[in-house]
């Protein structure tokens, strides 16, 4: 009989608890009586070990069988024999049968089983008659392991025998403590170097070069692209490794996200029972649902977009009670009928946490059976919906809101482009009959909502992102600057609103929920803060609770000025970043008292828990959260949590090769830039024409004693008086470019600002440039903080 998640969830903790109970901190059975000089038999003192291993001393094995006097002598001499004859074996004064393992011991992480949950094996394993046992990882109950193991990982943990009924696996395990973080392989470079010897350049600079074998290629090539896995490590010289897969032609540009998708580890291939899951999904029935079918919804998404997971409408209240207020309903792709807890889409939703979007391709949460088709909200076709209606005020302040399970059908799909050119007078045929009856009252409910925005004033940071358009090659075609429309801040603020309010249902139900939260900043980031602000003149309030208006205040001031890209990037630098959390602390950045993400479920695995929270506490159907999850949700958040900022720096990364590709014929070129990052070794600058990062060695600058300022974020020379800092404008020339490392190193051409004598003291002890210093491409600037 097939398994339903309940039973399932009730299977798995039936199997942890009998795992749990094979064994107490001490043996407690009841003595057995017998004669003094009476020995148990051996089968019976074998029996006792296996059933306490790690727990039964001689004198716990007196104890039990009533041994007493001279008979202990005896004893002593059959637990030797015993020894000799290789059925026992010490484990720190205590026996245990031959090939059980020790109660304490080194793991490494394989897999994950058909319940998601880790496979370990033991690191050393003497039995050469048999292969290494097969261990379940139970599920961490409390304060999370931080790091969270992962696959490939040493893990310390304490092993138990699995319970009786238990079959796949020997024994079950609590990690105690992540010993050693491992990616599962590690990417490099094929090269034949000068003496002839085959060596594997690591993709990440901050690794040795290995010495690969011609019998253990595995048919890769001088050139290619490949994962491996490391054979043999010596106390000197180079390690050894072996090919475990050939990705692909390094030099081809659609290799780029690939380096960054092996080297962060991220899951990328669907496993046959997902994609069967997926494949064998049926469109959800009207029935149990609202109908909501003539409803004009309009899904409102960038150009280039191939799944739509919200749509929007707004109308005007007829409430009396409620002048000028508006009607405003988000339907969100109702993910949760499909992907069910415990089920194989969801276990391996899970496990990649979100979708990560490169320039060239998208690595999907599901399928694009679930994606891009049963849940994607398409123009004139039936979709399953959870829709959330809200009524705001005329000053835009949010009175009531309904969540609602519905069908939908949208009725027109639109691009931001689209859909403000309708609204600025330049509608097209597509556009122009929605202007009157479904646009314009977006627009208006868009402005009412706006007003409440700004009473709340959130923090509101001018940091234009840059855009990287590819072409079929993979190769970069232009970057470029998105303009900020109006479309897009109507659409983030209808989303703001439906995250709030999801938030607001589920703690007034007292549902366990992920929150979306953003701490305050910290004392210490605050108080450097203050110092970079008093060098420029302005001051940062120290008493009472700094709010996000105190920062906008510092930001408009800003506005239009030399300061202003430079005082943006700082304050960005002192805020928090934000996570997710069973525990709601609000979120700062927004100014937020409750803040959880229900948008996006087919793109991130917080939102899909918030729908199935929501299901489950309205009653609203199948597919709700499980009994007993409250005590997964800490450990799920810090995993999802980690998944967002595993994507962050693979998209980044990205980024970084593609750009150096792009650059790497443009050696001697001069470009203007921006100083975006100012360290004890060097300066990081950003140029102006594409966005990328690159890197100035301290030793580049000149003749001059040059001493790191923190406060002012600054390099001076004591000399000259010349400085570099953080914000300024820079023309530099490219001397070096390192493709596979995504690495720049720049010169600066330009000269710094000159400080008067008076001004030249510093809070740091700096360090002594000389020119001609060692090339050294470097990365590790910060990113930007998603919300």
């Amino acid at each position: 009989m097939a398994k339903t998640p309940e039973t399932q969830d009730k299977t798995r903790r039936v199997r942890t608890a009998g795992a749990r109970n094979a064994t107490g901190s001490k043996p407690k059975t009841q003595p057995i009586e017998r004669k003094a000089d009476e020995l148990p038999s051996r089968e019976a003192l074998l029996a006792f070990i296996a059933e306490h291993p790690g727990q039964a001393g001689k004198r716990e094995i007196a104890r039990n069988f009533g041994i007493a006097g001279g008979a202990r002598i005896a004893l002593k001499r059959v637990l030797k024999e015993l020894g000799e004859e290789g059925l026992v074996q010490k484990d720190r004064r205590r026996l245990v049968r031959a090939g059980d393992l020790p109660t304490v011991s080194v793991l490494v992480i394989l897999e994950r089983d058909k319940d998601g949950d880790f496979i370990a094996q033991p690191v050393s394993w003497d039995d050469k008659h048999s292969g290494p046992p097969r261990i379940l990882i139970e599920t961490h109950r409390g304060r999370p392991l931080t790091p969270a193991p992962g696959i490939g990982d040493r893990v310390l943990a304490k092993v138990q025998p699995a319970a009786k009924d238990e079959t796949e696996v020997a024994y079950t395990a609590r990690v105690v403590k992540v010993i050693e973080k491992r990616p599962a392989s590690i990417l490099g470079v094929v090269r034949t170097a000068s003496d002839g010897v085959l060596r594997i350049e690591p993709v990440d600079r901050k690794q040795k070069e290995f010495i690969v074998d011609p019998e253990d290629l595995n048919g890769a090539k001088n050139g290619d692209l490949v994962a491996v896995e490391v054979k043999h490590v010596g106390r000197f010289g180079l390690a050894r490794v072996r090919v475990a897969e050939v990705v692909g032609e390094v030099h081809s540009e659609k290799a780029v996200s690939l380096i960054a998708i092996h080297h962060h580890d991220i899951p990328h291939v669907f496993p046959p029972a997902v994609l069967e899951a997926a494949d064998k999904a049926k469109a959800a029935p009207l029935s149990g649902r609202e109908d909501w079918r003539a409803v004009p919804l309009v899904t409102i998404d960038p150009a280039d977009a191939k799944d739509h997971d919200d749509a929007v409408y707004a109308e005007a209240d007829t409430d009396p009670e409620n002048p000028g207020g508006f009607l405003v309903t988000v339907a969100i792709a109702d993910v949760a009928w499909y992907v069910r807890p415990n089920s194989p889409l969801d276990r391996e939703a899970l496990k990649r946490g979100n979708s990560v979007y490169f320039p060239d391709r998208v690595v999907p949460m599901l399928p694009e059976r679930i994606s891009n088709d049963l849940c994607s909200l398409r123009e004139g076709e039936d979709r399953p919906a959870i829709a959330v209606k809200m009524q705001f005020t005329a000053e835009g302040k949010k009175q009531f809101h309904w969540f609602h399970r519905i069908m939908m059908r949208s009725a027109a799909k639109l691009s931001y482009p689209q859909a403000q050119a309708a609204i600025d007078g330049r509608p097209d045929e597509k556009s122009g009959p929605l202007l009157e009856p479904i646009l314009k009252p977006l627009w208006a409910a868009y402005e009412v909502m706006r007003r409440g925005r700004d009473s709340r004033e959130p923090l509101e940071l001018d940091l234009p992102e840059r855009k990287v358009i590819v072409g079929a090659d993979g190769a970069i075609e232009r970057i470029v600057i998105p303009e900020r429309l109006d479309a897009h801040r109507l659409i983030e603020e209808f989303m703001i609103q439906a995250n709030v309010a999801a938030a607001e249902t589920l703690e007034r139900r007292k549902s366990p929920l992920v929150y979306r939260v953003h701490d305050a900043p910290s004392l210490a980031k605050l108080e450097a803060l203050r110092e970079f602000l008093a060098s420029i003149e302005m001051n940062l309030p120290r008493s009472g609770n700094l709010r996000p208006s105190h920062f906008n205040l510092i930001l408009g001031r800003v506005k239009d000025s030399e300061h202003a890209a430079l005082v943006n990037e700082v304050v960005l630098r002192s805020q928090s970043q934000a996570v997710y959390s069973p525990e709601n602390i609000g979120h700062f950045g927004l100014n937020l008292r409750r803040y959880a993400h229900f948008t996006s479920p087919i793109r991130r695995y917080a939102d899909l828990i918030v729908h199935r929270a929501l299901i489950r506490s309205l009653d609203l159907g199948e597919g709700g959260l499980p009994d007993g999850m409250e005590r997964e949700l800490e450990a799920i958040a810090q995993e999802i949590s980690g998944a967002e900022r595993r994507a962050m720096a693979a998209e980044r990364d990205t980024i970084d090769r593609l750009v150096a590709h792009w650059l790497a014929d443009r050696i001697g070129a001069n470009f203007q830039g921006r100083i975006a990052g100012v360290t004890r070794s060097g300066l990081f600058v950003k140029l102006a024409e594409t966005g990328a990062d690159g890197f100035v060695p301290i030793g580049t600058l000149g003749a001059d004693f040059y001493q790191f300022d923190e406060a002012r974020h600054a390099v001076i020379g004591t000399r000259t008086g010349e400085m570099y800092r953080l914000g300024d404008m820079v023309e530099v020339k490219l001397v070096e470019v390192a493709p596979i490392a995504g690495a720049l190193r720049f010169e600066i051409v330009s000269e710094g600002k000159r400080l008067p004598k008076g001004q030249r003291k510093v809070t740091e002890r700096g360090f002594r440039s000389s020119s001609g210093g060692p090339a050294r491409p470097a990365k590790g600037r910060p990113g930007p903080k998603r919300r």
